[in-house]
């Protein structure tokens, strides 16, 4: 059995951080990775990125040495991706944060609204019911996270969790400041539009559910593995006849629910951006699935269906 010389030059100053001798052929990159952090500890597994060319594109863990368009004697680019999170860790941070922060205005607590206004309750019952929806919504995702969601990557850069927390709990301020503000006004079009807002809310957050069952059951635990999610019996997933992202539309739907219902500029504007940053998600997600599998359906669009 022949076996391999494997280099690892910086991708940046091409200086060899690394030279590993013997290297068997059916090495993966995740072995090379362990191999590497041998010799250089201050850099784990989850910090390196390892590729073919500098500028190129980071190799999979589980991509196998005798499959990679080298010879016998490798050169791979090394760039440190940073200090890493666990993505559980992540959205734990980033959903109980907007949990948290609205039931203090909800509940006024002191330096909220003033010395008079403090733990007093609203007269509006749409302030009480925007309350429960906005806190089943992120109850939602925290146990989702915990026992739906199996991801992909196990990690990702320590940043991040600063500039989502922003995101969500700066919006989740917001947002509850006014809708619970002891001057806060109504719906224009009262029950009516407080009803219709409601049963937008609760159809997309049980097709959000749905869609996540479904691609967690399309991955088994501890894999890899990618497939094209179809519809289930499940009415909810039909939706996969038109979109690539499902989750991603009923997501938006949700948030526009809880804008009609609470009739807040500050909740427009957290989907507003929400819906700009899952279309990226949806339209990366959809040049994937093309690129990976050839018979993917062609009707379907990336969350908007025949639109967007």
């Amino acid at each position: 059995m022949k076996h391999y010389e494997v280099e690892v030059l910086d991708a940046r100053t091409r200086e060899k951080l690394c030279f590993l001798d013997k290297v068997e052929p059916q090495a993966t990159i995740a072995d090379i990775k362990n191999l590497f952090t041998k010799t250089h500890p201050q850099w784990y597994p989850a910090r390196q990125s390892l590729r073919l060319d500098p500028k190129g594109r980071s190799l999979k863990d589980e991509d196998v040495l005798q499959r990679l368009p080298v010879g016998t004697t490798a050169t791979l680019y090394f760039r440190d991706l940073g200090a890493q999170i666990s993505w559980v860790t992540v959205f734990l941070t980033e959903y109980a944060g907007p949990l948290f922060i609205y039931l203090l205005f909800y509940f006024r607590v002191p330096l909220t609204y003033g010395r008079r206004h403090d733990f007093t309750s609203s007269r509006h019952g749409v302030v009480h019911l925007a309350c429960l929806c906005h806190s089943l919504h992120y109850i939602k995702r925290l146990l989702e996270t915990l026992f739906v969601h199996r991801f992909s990557h196990g990690t990702m850069p320590l940043r991040n969790i600063f500039k989502n927390c922003t995101y969500y709990w700066g919006f989740a301020a917001w947002m509850a400041y006014y809708i619970n503000h002891p001057l806060y006004t109504p719906p224009t079009y009262g029950a009516a539009q407080v009803k219709l807002a409601l049963a937008i809310f609760v159809i997309c957050q049980l097709g959000n559910f749905s869609i996540h069952m479904a691609l967690r059951d399309l991955r088994p635990a501890g894999s890899k593995t990618r497939k094209i999610p179809y519809p289930t019996r499940n009415p909810f997933t039909w939706l996969f006849l038109l979109v690539s992202c499902p989750n991603y539309t009923y997501e938006v739907g949700s948030w526009i629910g809880f804008a009609i219902m609470t009739q807040c500029v500050p909740v427009a504007l957290f989907w507003l951006v929400g819906f700009t940053q899952m279309t990226i998600w949806a339209r990366g997600k959809h040049r994937s699935y093309l690129r990976e599998f050839r018979d993917y359906p062609p009707l379907r669009a990336p969350i908007v269906p025949f639109l967007l």
